[in-house]
């Protein structure tokens, strides 16, 4: 049976809403769907839980047994076509007979990149590629960049008030946004795996920067940017479940260096720029680690040396029904000669948190 394109672009729909329940547990995989569809009939369907563990096309074989035989297989990524930690799913899709692949989008992972396509039309199945690929593109941003460039998805996170403001004159800033946006910024970190501060952010608010929502599957790495290596000992973030790490300089005391390490926090040392950590090479370090999507929660110092050099992948604008007056901003000074220099975005998703507005903003590209 020929399925028309919204038929295909509908059960699309599906593995795509199931392959983001995996988005806080797959790492360093992406998320991935699956529905097995047979004469208009949905027999099975699966996605990737977590790494290590059988993929998408696994669980929605499994389901639909021998009805999988001359079905079509919706994938929102490209069957893998390599032996991993698990089977190809090329080849399980292949054994159990189905008749078509459809798929959202190719793999950018060199060991998959097409030949996971390849070996399902050599095996003389029908494939298609590239329904809903917009859609699955935003669901894997962060894997598919680092898969692309070596750096994960940058993501930072502001709060404002309608003038601007991040904290009165006086460092009084608790709380400009409300309890629901407080709350959704909980569900970025968790989405994220690791959450980016700087060492005055450590030094001034003592934060905690972990994931404190009920059922929460993992703690993202908790990283302090920390040049001279001065975060204070004691400090909360080292105190709580998960690894914190302090990126320093060459240039950092030894003494302080060991007492940091005494007290639990990880080092790693990074080449510097202007006496600052590099950024590029951070998140060149962060992509070797099989960080997808890193989130930064720091100063304004720290977000705007990021968006000055263009390393930011998305703004998360949390803007409150308030006025500060003469207050600090959220993006220190940065110069421009120009309107034409200006950082411009384009809006990806806006909302109300509460009584708040969350702006999700992409870099506009000229």
């Amino acid at each position: 049976m020929v399925m028309s394109m919204t038929s295909h672009d509908a059960w699309m729909a599906q593995a795509l809403k199931l392959a983001a329940r995996g988005r806080r547990t797959t790492t360093p995989n992406p998320n991935v769907g699956c529905v097995i569809v047979r004469d208009g009939e949905l027999v099975g369907s699966g996605y990737h839980r977590k790494a290590g563990t059988p993929h998408a096309e696994v669980h929605a074989l499994a389901e639909a047994g021998s009805k999988a035989r001359g079905a079509t297989a919706y994938v929102t990524l490209e069957p893998c076509s390599h032996y991993g930690k698990t089977p190809p799913c090329a080849d399980a899709l292949i054994k159990a007979g189905v008749a078509n692949v459809v798929c959202a989008m190719t793999d950018p992972n060199p060991q998959v990149a097409g030949q996971g396509l390849e070996k399902l039309r050599n095996a003389g199945i029908e494939v298609i590629s590239g329904v809903l690929n917009a859609e699955a593109e935003r669901l894997n941003r962060g894997f598919l960049k680092r898969m692309r460039t070596g750096r994960p998805w940058l993501v930072a996170k502001m709060a404002a008030s309608l003038d601007g403001g991040t904290a009165l004159a006086n460092g009084d800033s608790q709380w400009i946004t409300g309890p629901e946006a407080r709350q959704d910024v909980q569900s970025g970190r968790a989405d994220s795996c690791a959450v980016v501060t700087g060492v005055e952010t450590v030094v001034a608010d003592n934060p905690s920067l972990n994931v404190r929502l009920d059922g929460a599957d993992r703690q993202p790495v908790r990283i302090i940017l920390d040049t001279q290596a001065r975060t204070p000992v004691p400090s909360t973030i080292v105190t709580l479940p998960g690894r914190t790490v302090i990126i320093h300089g060459a240039q950092a005391n030894p003494l302080s260096l060991e007492r940091l390490q005494a007290a639990g926090f990880e080092l790693v040392e990074m080449a510097t720029a202007n006496d600052h950590i590099d950024l590029p090479a951070f998140l060149s370090w962060c992509g070797q680690q099989a960080f997808n999507r890193v989130w930064l929660e720091a100063g304004a110092t720290l977000t705007g040396a990021f968006a000055e050099q263009g390393l930011l992948d998305e703004l998360w604008l949390y803007q409150a029904p308030i006025m500060l007056g003469g207050a600090t901003r959220p993006v220190a000074d940065f110069r421009l000669d120009s309107l034409k220099q200006a950082h411009r975005f384009d809006v990806d998703d806006v909302r109300f948190v509460g009584k708040d507005i969350r702006w999700q903003l992409l870099p506009a590209f000229p």
